[in-house]
């Protein structure tokens, strides 16, 4: 990546997306946040500069300057990705881990972030603006749609579908050839034997909605 990155985001996100770039040697030019508390803070040589909504911030995204959102509630994410869509002309860039484990016969959208030691597996298409978090596996011919949070360890096996805005926690386990539902949640370390329907929230071993 040519240009600095602007991270939105100084939470835990924005901490773990900042060591991202660090580690692929890509220039941060600084992090925005809606929490007065933060800003002036410093990490390094990065600094947390104002507001998501800062026009003085947001006018330098385009051609000098690539945008990451490291905001974890995803209406949050999805309106600064419309305004950063809107009003920029741009897509957020992926913050992609050096340690994650990628196919080359993976497809991976943009705005994504990949973290440590993350398997993605040949044939699976992962859409926009996912979270897929540490050490979590996704196995061989997985549809993964976008705004989707996949938790630390999860393990998602072949031939899954994950609609868009679905939410796995952590140490979750989704069997072969199963589909999440648009918007459906599933509870950390849940094993899922079954299709989830939209917007149900299924947790236990096997899980079950609750």
């Amino acid at each position: 990546m040519e240009n600095p990155v602007l991270i939105f985001g100084a939470g835990d996100l924005g901490m773990q997306a900042l060591d991202i770039f660090r580690r692929n040697q890509v220039l941060v030019y600084g992090l925005l946040d809606d929490h007065k508390e933060l800003h002036g803070k410093e990490y390094g040589d990065v600094s947390v500069l104002g507001d998501t909504d800062d026009s003085a911030f947001l006018n330098i995204v385009g051609e000098k300057c690539e945008a990451f959102i490291a905001i974890g509630e995803r209406s949050v994410r999805e309106r600064l990705v419309e305004t950063l869509n809107d009003e920029r002309k741009v897509m957020p860039v992926n913050a992609i881990h050096d340690s994650a484990i990628i196919s080359a016969m993976a497809s991976i959208g943009h705005g994504n972030l990949v973290g440590a030691r993350v398997t993605i597996g040949a044939k699976s298409n992962i859409g926009h603006h996912c979270l897929i978090q540490t050490a979590a596996v996704v196995d061989t011919a997985v549809e993964v749609g976008d705004f989707v949070t996949i938790g630390s360890g999860a393990v998602i096996n072949d031939r899954v579908k994950i609609n868009s805005g679905a939410f796995i926690g952590s140490g979750a386990i989704i069997v072969a050839g199963v589909e999440i539902g648009k918007n459906a949640r599933i509870g950390a370390g849940s094993v899922v034997v079954e299709n989830v329907p939209a917007k149900a929230t299924y947790f236990g071993n096997p899980a079950k909605k609750i």
